[in-house]
């Protein structure tokens, strides 16, 4: 608005509840209040999601909520080298950019490349190329799906995992091709499975490329519960590459024809 391009942080996404009116009534609306005559270059950066056994106050993954607001742009990284390019982009992005940090990913250490990264919003990225089925997953379901599919490949079923990335804008081309290419798509998503992201993307794949579906669309989730804190049962909760391995297992199987070889 002043010709700055600040950066907000919130150390737990749980906490934009209590800063929910300016983020949702004023900072999303104000390029469409003005007719276009003013900008909110904001990027709000905060820690996301569980795993860390922070309970059920501290470990929320809000990507929902933040889906839910016209005029925010949501991104989540899985890795170092989007955080930085993400971020990147964000700043450079003339409307407010929520991007959601996982708190899980915090202690994993990765290598960036030298010189200036600049990523684009609203890009998938493909982390993984099978020709079986598709795996959708968001930040650090990302890796779990990769090494899901791994073990998969093993048992003669070779999935594409798809970095979703960016929620708003939602990078729907890279999906629905991966969709129609293998003809099977679940979705890893470590938010409740009522108005999770995954139940928005299952909606437009069932409208663009139904035909394309060789069964139904299958998502991973949490159960619609507070995240515990004790160790075994957030465990339990969150999807696990055990619960990818054998939910994939277990819906090609019954497809007809059975297991792809």
């Amino acid at each position: 608005m002043t010709g700055m391009r600040p950066i907000a942080e919130i150390m737990f996404s749980d906490f934009f509840a209590v800063c929910w009116d300016i983020l949702a009534n004023e900072i999303a609306k104000s390029r469409y209040m003005t007719a276009g005559q003013m900008s909110f270059p904001l990027v709000v950066r905060s820690g996301n999601g569980g795993g860390l056994r922070f309970g059920a106050q501290h470990s929320q993954s809000v990507e929902n909520w933040m889906m839910a607001i016209l005029g925010l742009k949501v991104v989540v990284p899985s890795n170092a080298r989007d955080v930085v390019g993400l971020m990147a982009a964000a700043v450079r992005d003339p409307d407010p950019v929520v991007l959601l940090e996982e708190k899980a990913l915090y202690p994993v250490r990765d290598e960036v490349p030298d010189g200036e990264i600049v990523d684009t919003l609203g890009t998938a990225a493909i982390r993984r190329h099978g020709v079986d089925a598709t795996i959708l997953a968001l930040g650090n379901m990302t890796p779990r799906a990769i090494e899901a599919a791994d073990q998969l490949d093993g048992a003669g079923i070779d999935c594409t995992v798809v970095d979703v990335r960016s929620l708003v804008p939602l990078d729907t081309q890279t999906i629905l091709e991966s969709v129609s290419d293998t003809g099977r798509v679940f979705t890893v998503e470590k938010n409740p499975r009522l108005c999770g992201w995954g139940g928005e993307v299952m909606s437009i794949i069932g409208e663009e490329v139904f035909w394309d579906l060789d069964g139904p669309p299958i998502r991973i989730t949490t159960p619609h519960i507070p995240l515990p804190a004790a160790d075994a049962l957030e465990d339990f909760a969150l999807p696990s590459v055990e619960r990818i391995v054998t939910t994939v297992q277990k819906a090609m199987s019954s497809s007809e024809g059975g297991i792809p070889t």
